[in-house]
């Protein structure tokens, strides 16, 4: 019979995600239904069909296997996600070594991902990532609106490292690859609706609603295909607010999307347009002044707000050219958005700040690609355009009825090209190379957020020349000194440089090695969030320049991938050194006078080594063991800038923990297939622990450890396509907080004023925004 949803025959995982599966594998270069491309041919063993897992982000002629590619990457099929019950990338937090999917939690959907311990602490949309998101192929320009709401997903693959070469800058840690569903050649469709919630915990909030559903098939018989989406998402807010008893993280999301695709011969046309509005409740933001780190409790006067439109395009266009593939991908992204947050964490009202952000890109890559039995060889080029416009409001007690209003305006400009393959000396050793040119351009306007008449960055009302009004008038400098200082500045700046690699591979039956070396990029760039005019034209005065500098990273890796002949075990190891020079970091520093002071510069120079290891053991035909771990050892090599805040550069800065750097990782997973003859049930429990880290430079602030168990069973009921599941996600409840900025209010039980590295009581307060705790839930789904 055909099942609707996942089976252990159809599902391949190594640690906790790593699971394309054959079915996928075959239909992504099949045009053949899913009942024909999950079988594999005459020629194919059992365990090849079993464990052939594909990816796409090496960029060559065809999907490779994953297990012949020198790199690191942990991949996901349309199935497995299904199975792991995601609905956004932060899902995947927890399911890789040395990865953090997280966001930032100051405005919903804001990216801090990172990997191998290179990540961002910032809601600035002017800092760029450490890793690089691309839909379908097209790169999200800012970290703002990526982690939101998915659904009709082919894959998500995860890539460990710097991945410079084929995917450019602000790839230093890794590349996170997201693809939507094609059109189909065949009719078909899946509907599928759930609910879910903090069902045992009455002191908590209510339900989460959703309901999708897609249809694809051809208009044209092998020459135009289709396919239509529609999301719909009402969560009722999962915590409890208990300044006034209401729910709180209310948010209501649809998504609407069309895919075309035209076969023309050798070439192939596949364009989609995506439509994005979510809109709801500002940050859960515990004040762990307040309250227990270890407890979801908080209390806010303002539940805020946040409101998202996104557009999205991309047309793609492959063509078969003599020996290669010509592959060109265009894409277009429209990012509106506005957000309400109560920074203070109290419930009173101290310190509250709105924004809005407007964002708009064009990006093209045009590439070829030939693989052949002597060698691998994709040749490229790439152009980015975006604009950015960031307008942003603090109101503060202190100073009513005066507000802060500042921000920037930014266009950025890339161009790159590059060479990526390999050469087979033999059939068993290759050489691996490639290289990079990328040049960057960056024009700004700044305006300081300080206390002025009430203006608007993105219309353009807001002075960036000439002196602010406010610092020289006498009334107010008694209530806020500083003395006279300008409102803003115009600025450019650019950046060019080649990332080479270099390595060697050796394959010797079902396993491999390799080794390689590589170098990275994280974009220069200006600081939209300066609160301190006088202090930042100082320190600019002193460097010569008001941006901060380009990161460089170089990462050395060695690793080894495993399988038995029959492929029931799995293991896959690296090992790398990663060299920071120049390391940008978010300076955030408590302050009477701003809340906080947000200062980005180049603070050090540091070093992280790490080790990964992933495992899949099939025990028997209906159960799957899984295991990973991740260990990282950090330090600061020099030391640029005063870090710990004692005023001095000294072997205090030194001592510090880089933020985003958990010391181990680990997970284990198992799942089971029990076939009832005429339906199955598939039963999946997985366990994931991160270590703590810290959040802030200084370590005043960081993120306790946890352990995420997630549970998942699912009946696929006699009835042709129709499958019924229940699930848990966090069933030991854990707190876990997207931030731990530190605040110069909100004392209460729970702080101790006295500010140290990993302290759980805060001196004073914190703003720390909350993510969901024990999460249980039902799904129905129905596939045709």
């Amino acid at each position: 019979m055909k099942y609707s949803s996942v089976s252990l025959r159809a599902l391949c995982v190594l640690g906790a995600g790593f699971v394309l599966t054959p079915q996928t594998a075959v239909a992504q270069t099949s045009d053949e239904a899913p009942e024909a491309a999950a079988s594999p041919s005459a020629d194919d063993s059992a365990a090849d069909a079993f464990n052939m897992i594909v990816v796409t982000g090496t960029k060559t002629q065809n999907a490779e296997n994953v297990q012949d590619v020198a790199l690191a990457v942990t991949a996901f099929n349309a199935e497995s996600l299904d199975a792991l019950n995601v609905r956004d990338l932060q899902s995947l937090s927890h399911s890789a070594p040395n990865v953090n999917l997280d966001q930032v939690g100051t405005s919903r959907g804001q990216a801090n991902f990172s990997i191998r311990g290179l990540g961002i602490n910032s809601s600035i949309p002017s800092i760029d990532p450490t890793v690089g998101v691309f839909v379908d192929g097209v790169y999200l320009g800012i970290n703002a609106g990526v982690v939101f709401d998915l659904f009709d997903l082919e894959s998500v693959e995860i890539l460990r490292g710097p991945q410079g070469i084929l995917f450019g800058r602000n790839v230093t840690g890794g590349a996170v690859l997201v693809n939507t569903g094609n059109p189909t050649d065949y009719f078909t469709g899946k509907v599928r609706a759930s609910v879910d919630g903090p069902a045992l915990d009455g002191g908590r909030g209510g339900a989460n609603y959703t309901v999708s559903g897609v249809v694809s098939g051809p208009l044209v018989e092998d020459a135009l295909l289709f396919k239509l989406g529609g999301y719909y998402n009402k969560d009722e807010g999962y915590f409890r607010n208990l300044a006034d008893g209401s729910n709180h993280g209310a948010a209501e999301t649809t998504i609407l999307r069309g895919a075309l695709e035209g076969r023309l011969g050798a070439l192939t046309l596949t364009g989609k347009l995506d439509y994005f509005a979510s809109e709801g409740d500002g940050p859960s933001a515990q004040n762990r002044g307040q309250f227990d780190r270890e407890s979801f409790d908080f209390a806010i006067d303002n539940p805020g707000a946040y409101d998202n439109e996104i557009w999205t395009a991309s047309l793609t266009a492959d063509a078969d050219i003599g020996p290669g593939t010509l592959t060109n991908i265009f894409g277009w992204r429209k990012y509106d958005a506005y957000t309400f947050g109560d920074i203070d964490s109290l419930p009173v009202f101290i310190f509250h700040s709105p924004t809005d952000t407007a964002q708009e890109q064009f990006s093209n890559e045009l590439r070829y690609a030939v693989s052949t039995d002597a060698f691998d060889l994709t040749l490229g080029g790439f152009w980015f355009e975006q604009s950015i416009a960031y307008t942003e409001e603090r109101n503060i007690v202190s100073i009513a009825p005066l507000a802060f209003y500042g921000g920037g305006t930014q266009d950025h400009g890339v161009l790159g090209a590059f060479a990526a393959g390999e050469l087979h000396l033999t059939d068993a050793l290759s050489i691996i190379a490639g290289i990079r040119w990328s040049r960057e351009e960056k024009d700004v306007a700044i305006t300081y957020v300080r206390p002025r008449e009430a203006c608007s960055v993105i219309e353009g009302t807001c002075p960036v020349g000439g002196i602010n009004p406010w610092s020289v008038d006498p009334a107010f400098a008694a209530v806020y000194p500083g003395g006279a200082e300008n409102n803003g500045f115009t600025d450019a700046n650019s950046w060019s440089n080649w990332s080479p690699k270099l390595g060697l591979q050796y394959e010797m039956g079902r396993g491999q090695v390799y080794a390689h070396w590589t170098r990275g990029y994280r974009s220069g760039g200006y600081n939209f969030r300066i609160t301190a005019a006088n202090a930042f034209e100082a320190i600019a005065a002193d460097t010569g320049s008001f941006y901060f500098d380009e990161e460089q990273v170089d990462s050395y890796e060695i690793g080894g991938k495993f399988q038995t002949d029959s492929g029931d075990f799995t293991l896959n190891l690296a090992a790398y050194y990663t060299d920071i020079a120049n390391m940008q970091r978010e300076v955030n520093q408590s302050s009477e006078s701003a809340g906080v002071a947000q200062s980005i510069f180049n603070t050090a120079d540091a070093s992280i080594t790490g080790f990964e290891a992933e495992a899949r053991m099939r025990v028997s035909r209906d159960l799957l063991f899984t295991a990973n771990i991740g260990v990282m050892d950090d330090e600061y090599d020099a030391i640029l800038f005063d870090i710990s805040g004692d005023g001095v550069i000294d072997d205090a800065d030194l001592a510090l923990r880089l933020p985003r750097v958990p010391e181990v990782t680990w997970g284990v997973g198992a799942i089971h297939e029990l076939d009832l003859g005429t339906s199955e049930i598939v039963s999946r429990v997985n366990f994931q622990y991160r270590d703590e880290f810290a959040y802030t430079d200084n370590n005043f602030g960081y993120i306790q450890d946890a352990g995420m168990l997630d549970a998942n069973v699912t009946w696929n009921t006699p009835i042709d396509g129709l499958s019924l599941s229940v699930y848990g996600k966090n069933l030991l409840d854990e707190v876990q907080a997207g931030g731990d900025t530190q605040l110069p209010f909100g004392a209460g039980a729970f702080s101790d004023g006295v500010n140290r590295p990993f302290d759980p009581r805060p001196a004073v307060g914190t703003f720390s925004p909350l993510m969901k705790g024990r999460q249980l839930g039902a799904e129905i789904s129905f596939e045709f």
